[in-house]
């Protein structure tokens, strides 16, 4: 650690508090217009939630990381987090939407002027939908560097060639920002060089080289195989510079830990305050079943790691905004979140008993929602590897 770092290091505060009360008010306000029958019923139908993403466009929430010359609240990443978790906290699902927040973040940061003005405005006020990430494919999964969707340059368009899988919300969005190998790993010195970032517009391509197909999974996710077979994405649809693609889309990924990681606590929130509620009102044996110890250990426990996996989701988010780095606190606190989470919905449903897994109680619903967090966007054992490797100095694993 240099000296400079150090320095900026002892100036980094994070609030301990009930941080953007008012926001999270706010949120809450918009969610209650959206309870459990709301959610059953698309899942019932496998429908996509228009009219919630709807509310949180208009209310400005989906926009709150862009910046107020394109548009947005230009809040900081913290704020973003705090919007996530009450929405989760609240019995809802961010995760039709979330994407958002984090996807735009290429853009931004590494996307040229023109770009920014074209597209970041309509994201702001919803006019453009920007919630579909191609990263993943069937044969490399979490090996990103081995991805095989090509995209050849001719002319002034580059042309696409590849798969995708788990591509969600591909289907219900406008844009979707797509990672594929602009040169042959063969031909490169590090495997990571030669991927390139793209903007491809859906609402262009589809039918035109390009084919989704939706892709049933446990919960209603939307997820998608998405088909690249000689779709044409204008030359000036690249973002930053051809080849370094695999720099731009890590440089985002601290923030969707941060986010993501902020949604499972949301969703630890609301099992423990559910398990509480029924522990308390469910009496058995002429008393309430809280009463037990078998009962209230499972719940309290869960809490106690909520509440440290927040504090390192505080830490990372405080070193995110002052421009230092937070790899591992961004990635332990998305893994102690998650596992929080799960342990959490476990005694939630553990203390409902059978009707944890009646769905007019919500509880297997979001038991279901939540294991994700511990596989998705990045899975717990490449956490551990991170950490293992960048932050105890241990041999690289893979």
């Amino acid at each position: 650690m240099t000296e400079s770092t150090a320095t900026r290091l002892d100036e980094v505060s994070m609030s301990l508090g009930d941080d953007f009360p008012d926001i999270r008010e706010s949120v809450r306000r918009i969610c209650a217009d959206f309870p459990g029958a709301y959610w059953r019923d698309l899942e019932a139908r496998e429908a996509y939630p228009t009219d919630f993403v709807a509310a949180l466009t208009q209310s400005g929430y989906l926009g709150a990381l862009i910046p107020e010359t394109y548009g947005g609240a230009g809040l900081p990443l913290r704020a973003g987090a705090a919007i996530l978790e009450e929405i989760h906290a609240s019995g809802c699902n961010a995760g039709p939407c979330h994407a958002q927040m984090y996807i735009m973040g290429t853009l931004l940061r590494h996307g040229s002027p023109e770009q920014k003005q074209r597209w970041l405005p309509g994201i702001a006020s919803g006019a453009l939908r920007l919630q579909a990430f191609g990263v993943t494919e069937p044969t490399t999964g979490t090996d990103t560097t081995k991805l095989k969707t090509r995209a050849v340059r001719q002319g002034d368009h580059y042309v696409v060639h590849g798969q995708k899988v788990w591509t969600s919300r591909a289907l219900h969005s406008d844009l979707m920002l797509l990672l594929a190998r602009t040169t042959p790993q063969e031909e490169v010195k590090k495997k990571t060089d030669g991927l390139s970032v793209f903007v491809v517009d859906i609402r262009e391509c589809l039918g035109q080289g390009l084919e989704i197909k939706p892709l049933k999974a446990m919960i209603n996710h939307h997820a998608t195989e998405v088909f690249f077979d000689g779709a044409r994405v204008p030359a000036g649809n690249l973002i930053g510079e051809e080849g370094k693609g695999f720099k731009y889309i890590l440089d985002g990924m601290n923030a969707e830990r941060i986010l993501v990681g902020s949604e499972a606590i949301g969703d630890a929130r609301w099992f423990t305050r559910t398990a509480v509620a029924y522990a308390n009102d469910r009496r058995v044996f002429d008393r309430p079943i809280g009463q037990n110890q078998g009962v209230q250990f499972p719940i309290a426990h869960a809490h106690a790691q909520t509440e440290a996996a927040s504090l390192l989701l505080r830490k990372a988010s405080a070193l995110f905004e002052a421009g230092l780095p937070c790899g591992a606190e961004a990635n332990m606190g998305k893994m102690l979140a998650s596992e929080a989470a799960w342990h959490a919905a476990e005694a939630c449903l553990q203390t409902h008993g059978g009707f944890g897994y009646a769905k007019e109680y919500d509880v297997e619903r979001k038991w279901r929602e939540t294991r994700l967090m511990q596989i998705a966007p990045v899975s717990t054992n490449m956490v551990l590897a991170y950490v293992a490797e960048h932050v105890l100095g241990l041999p690289r694993s893979y």
